[in-house]
């Protein structure tokens, strides 16, 4: 299925140079900013209590937070969690090892707001510790790594090393890249950002695949192209798809990420970073580096063995 067809073949790989410079400029940002400022892990990572609390009418939130300072609560995290009358209040880790009264007293502090007149109502109460928020981010590590051993693998039985080396380089361009903006802005690096990561990953490769299988089939089938011309041939036949893929996908996650609450807001901001710098590196990454490492058509095409007449 395809929108429109475009007749002559964009030059994407005349300013591969120029794309890649920009490529490293940002990720040895994302690089500095996650080596300066670090990611903002969330309670799952860290550990601390996690509370559900509901209002009969919705509450002033800035209030709430002021109330919990007040009453020598550091840090508290509070947003309203799936609609404006209920309230997801998350408390790092207790440091006067009271963990299991946290509870009682981020209780008694909200009953102060308002005077009682909106009472609130524990709906769920979780209390993370530190040991579990290790294994996690341990397990979220190895998770990552797996995936990309594993994109690595299917790769290079599926074309050969070169795409394989440089999908798996666009890939990590976009993870880091994510990483690094979460790392800017001290975004909430959460369970389920890390699921969108992860996603990502298997979502770049995906578009990284369609461009290289359109690369191999070009190469078998045109006779007298320059490998950037067929570089740039399988890229352009490639972009109604693209755009028909991705614009589909970042509409769903727009959606999430405009109507899905506190809950969803960061993991869709992960989506959403990840599928348009997915598009920009398996074009002007991935491609420029199979073409730098050397990809020719006599690598697709197997010579033809002659066979020897037999001598009677």
């Amino acid at each position: 299925m395809e929108f429109f067809r475009i007749r002559k073949d964009i030059p994407f790989m005349r300013h591969a140079l120029v794309f890649n410079i920009i490529s490293l400029i940002t990720f040895l940002l994302a690089v500095f900013f996650l080596t300066t400022r670090g990611l903002h892990f969330s309670i799952e990572f860290t550990g601390g209590t996690v509370l559900e609390v509901s209002y009969a009418q919705a509450p002033d939130l800035q209030e709430l937070r002021k109330q919990l300072e007040s009453d020598g609560f550091t840090d508290p995290q509070v947003q309203n969690f799936g609609s404006s009358r209920d309230v997801m209040i998350r408390m790092p880790l207790a440091k006067d090892g009271e963990a299991s009264k946290v509870g009682e007293r981020v209780m008694a502090s909200l009953a102060k707001v308002g005077a009682g007149a909106t009472a609130p109502e524990l709906k769920r109460i979780e209390f993370v510790g530190p040991q579990v928020g290790r294994e996690l981010a341990d397990d979220g590590a190895l998770a990552l790594l797996l995936v990309i051993i594993g994109i690595m693998i299917y790769l290079a039985f599926r074309f050969e090393w070169r795409f394989a080396l440089s999908a798996i380089i666009a890939n990590m361009h976009d993870v880091i890249i994510i990483l690094g903006f979460f790392a800017f802005f001290q975004w909430e690096f959460s369970l389920p950002v890390l699921a969108a990561v992860l996603a990502v990953l298997g979502y770049s490769v995906n578009e990284s695949v369609v461009v290289f299988d359109r690369v191999r089939e070009t190469f078998k089938t045109k006779r007298g192209l320059t490998t950037p011309q067929v570089l740039n041939h399988a890229i352009t036949s490639t972009i109604s798809r693209t755009m028909i893929t991705h614009g589909s996908t970042q509409m769903v996650v727009t959606t999430m990420l405009i109507f899905g609450g506190a809950t969803l807001h960061y993991f869709a901001l992960a989506l959403t970073i990840g599928i348009l710098f997915g598009i920009y590196s398996s074009v002007l990454v991935a491609s420029p580096l199979v073409m730098w490492l050397g990809v020719s058509r006599e690598q697709f095409i197997k010579a033809k063995v002659e066979k020897q007449e037999a001598v009677v």
